[in-house]
């Protein structure tokens, strides 16, 4: 083939169309105010998360010390698996760390813009907006998912317990 280009070849479309690319919208000083007045309480929900994570997990451990130690105590009578418990609050303790996380570095970079008026700050900062409501879509989805798992779990319980003279 020769150099020349194709006269019949379709026209090529930027990916982001040229409106959306830098239309010059700055921020008023109203939005800028409510941005600046959300940013501790991000911080302060985002801390309170962490602490809340990590207490989470450190109640799992205890937790699952004090039933060995009572089942141990009683003459090996156990009345709850104690083995259970590292398994649920150490998982949900990971869990929660990550929301935390995403709260307070939105709040840490709506404070860096503030102080910095620099677009990178503020393009984190909803960043983690949106990895903070992404995460929560994803976990609802998987909730939504395990109710009915749950409903048949609790019927072919209930028959279980039924046939079995409980």
């Amino acid at each position: 083939m020769s150099d020349f280009e194709n006269p019949y070849q379709s026209p090529e479309t930027p990916i982001i169309p040229e409106a959306a690319q830098n239309t010059g919208v700055s921020l008023s000083v109203t939005m800028l105010q409510y941005l600046s007045e959300t940013s501790p309480w991000l911080r302060f929900i985002g801390i309170l998360g962490y602490i809340g994570s990590g207490m989470m997990a450190i109640g799992g451990i205890i937790g699952a010390i004090v039933m060995l130690a009572a089942s141990e105590l009683a003459g090996g009578f156990e009345t709850f698996p104690a083995w259970i418990l590292p398994f649920v609050y150490i998982p949900l303790g990971a869990l929660m760390f990550f929301p935390a996380h995403f709260t307070y570095n939105f709040g840490k970079k709506l404070r860096d813009y503030k102080f910095s008026n620099s677009t990178e700050d503020l393009e984190m900062a909803f960043k983690n907006n949106k990895s903070f409501w992404k995460f929560y879509g994803i976990i609802c989805i998987i909730y939504l998912s395990l109710i009915p798992l749950m409903f048949v779990a609790a019927i072919v319980g209930g028959i279980v317990a039924m046939f079995s003279g409980f």
